[in-house]
């Protein structure tokens, strides 16, 4: 099994939710199987999800915003991508919507070309999508009860900006979850993480 190197992104701010126990364990799974891993928890690190504009911040401007720069880099340096987050009211958390803004920018992760087709510039790079949420799952095949914004973020931002492949992990129904049913999700996590 060839060494990857993984930055696994978090997006949860309570430490005991099933959310960063799975975090926690997609990382010791990776870590057990030797990978090079770069960490971010973006509500612990208490990212800016805020986006500006005006006279000094332009929007073509974005992808040379200096606070942004040690992401880029990081996500320049990495083979692969995980995000593990919940789903809040069919959404992603809006620490990491943010993240999304400020850091995959045009010149950045994608760029139009002359028929104004827009062209992926993370190209070579996989990534892995894990969300939670508390519906069951059979919900996020109706499209107008929830948007899983896992799916969002695999084919509309991910593959959009070159990534070559994007698995999407959700698990549903928590709210009526035993802990016996969250200890082998976590399990199997590990395992996946541990098998990459």
């Amino acid at each position: 099994m060839s060494k990857k190197k993984v930055y696994l992104i978090v997006a949860q701010p309570t430490h005991h939710s099933l959310s960063f126990a799975s975090f926690e364990n997609i990382k010791k799974g990776l870590e057990d199987a030797g990978h090079e891993i770069k960490t971010l928890d973006l509500y612990k690190e208490n990212f800016n999800p805020v986006l500006v504009f005006n006279e000094n911040k332009r929007r073509r401007d974005l992808q040379h915003d200096t606070e942004m720069k040690a992401y880029r880099e990081t996500i320049s340096w990495a083979d692969h991508l995980i995000f593990v987050f919940p789903i809040w009211w069919s959404g992603m958390p809006a620490i990491l919507k943010g993240f999304i803004d400020r850091v995959f920018s045009k010149g950045f992760a994608y760029e139009y070309d002359s028929n104004s087709k827009m062209q992926g510039l993370l190209k070579g790079k996989t990534a892995w999508v894990v969300t939670h949420y508390d519906a069951p799952g059979i919900v996020r095949f109706v499209p107008f009860l929830v948007h899983d914004y896992g799916v969002v973020l695999k084919n509309q931002v991910l593959k959009s900006c070159g990534f070559k492949q994007v698995k999407l992990y959700s698990l549903s129904s928590l709210v009526v979850s035993t802990p016996e049913k969250r200890t082998q999700w976590l399990k199997k996590l590990y395992a996946l993480a541990r098998a990459f």
